[in-house]
């Protein structure tokens, strides 16, 4: 990912080359992985934030870091959920209990693995990376699963059955829309995506691919479980889902995985509609020069981008309210799914027609 020559050769001297490489490798996961959750951490505080400044009220702004009011709120949080007992039911299946909670978390972190975050910087430049992030977005379904079966209760059975349902309703729906994306680019490389958008604000693909953009983000943020699609943990009926027998730091894994997925889903969005790293300048775009700063790619727009989608989150929970399970079952069977299947085979057409900015093999 990064080359870091001068600790490279440091550590060739030190040690053989064969163990050089992996060291150095091992070290950048770690910061990803480290800034990945810090990030996590204050998206907690953002969403407090957010939502309390649309509610009117003030949010977390008793533990102070820095003398900025509620900024240490995530470090509290964090010990006081390493310091709560985990609780196993008596009559759970205690192995399959405690892993359910990693196999929600570890398939949404290890799908950074192919994210590019700038120019040829990402950890897996795979040629079938696209497959790779489908694949693995589909497993963190069965943690959810598991959790709701070995607890071996009624409440977070029907919480995991429900879950699972619309997880999968919807991700046919995402998967749909990915498939728009890769017909817009011809390549299943992540970094290949980005590239084909390159010229500017309207060559991304948002302009031509809207409605599977929209399509996209909303299974989005039904697969994450959010607001209005979080019926999974609908008090009045199943109280609080699949981990409602949870406590500590077994529920804070599920807890991490749900927001880590969620900034996730904002940097795919990013990545397929909007030109990921690529400078909204970029290609002499508003007449500005293509040898200026403003239109050099890199990480700060990839970013600056991702704090968008990362920020409608939060506005949705603020604004709607819980749909009930039917509708919500309606909308990703009955409305998405039709709309990515009618825009591809639109797509296809003016592929085939070589109509816009599409890219075919004919």
């Amino acid at each position: 990912m990064w080359q870091w020559t001068p600790i490279r050769d440091w550590l060739n001297a030190q040690i053989s080359e064969y163990w050089a490489t992996p060291l150095l490798t091992a070290v950048q996961i770690v910061i990803v992985m480290v800034s990945i959750i810090l990030v996590m951490a204050y998206f907690t505080l953002a969403e407090r934030k957010v939502i309390g400044w649309i509610q009117a009220r003030k949010g977390p702004n008793r533990v102070n870091l820095l003398w900025i009011p509620g900024f240490a709120q995530p470090f509290a949080d964090v010990f006081k959920l390493m310091f709560k007992e985990i609780l196993i039911p008596a009559d759970a299946n205690g192995f399959l209990f405690r892993l359910a909670p990693f196999l929600a978390l570890i398939p949404a972190i290890a799908t950074w693995a192919v994210i590019p975050f700038a120019p040829e910087r990402t950890f897996a430049n795979i040629d079938a990376g696209l497959l790779y992030i489908l694949a693995l977005t589909s497993m963190g379904v069965y943690g959810i699963i598991l959790a709701g079966w070995a607890a071996n209760s009624k409440y977070a059975f029907l919480g995991a059955m429900r879950s699972a349902a619309q997880i999968v309703a919807y991700e046919i729906a995402m998967g749909f829309a990915m498939v728009g994306v890769l017909m817009a680019s011809g390549s299943l490389n992540i970094g290949d995506i980005i590239q084909a958008q390159h010229g500017g604000w309207f060559t991304w693909n948002w302009s031509w691919l809207f409605p599977l953009m929209l399509v996209y983000f909303i299974s989005g943020v039904a697969e994450t479980n959010r607001a209005p699609f979080d019926v999974a943990e609908g008090e009045s009926e199943i109280v609080a889902g699949f981990h409602v027998d949870y406590s500590g730091m077994a529920f804070a894994l599920f807890f991490i995985a749900e927001y880590v997925n969620m900034i996730l889903i904002s940097a795919l969005t990013v990545i397929f509609f909007f030109g990921g790293w690529l400078s909204p300048f970029d290609g002499g775009a508003w007449g500005v020069p293509e040898s200026s700063l403003l239109a050099q790619p890199g990480f700060f727009w990839f970013g600056l981008k991702t704090l968008v989608p990362m920020f409608t989150f939060l506005w949705l929970r603020a604004t709607f309210p819980r749909y009930r399970y039917d509708q919500i079952m309606r909308l990703g069977w009955k409305a998405l799914i039709p709309v990515t299947l009618i825009w591809l085979a639109v797509e296809g057409i003016m592929v085939y027609a070589h109509v816009g900015p599409w890219r075919g093999n004919g």
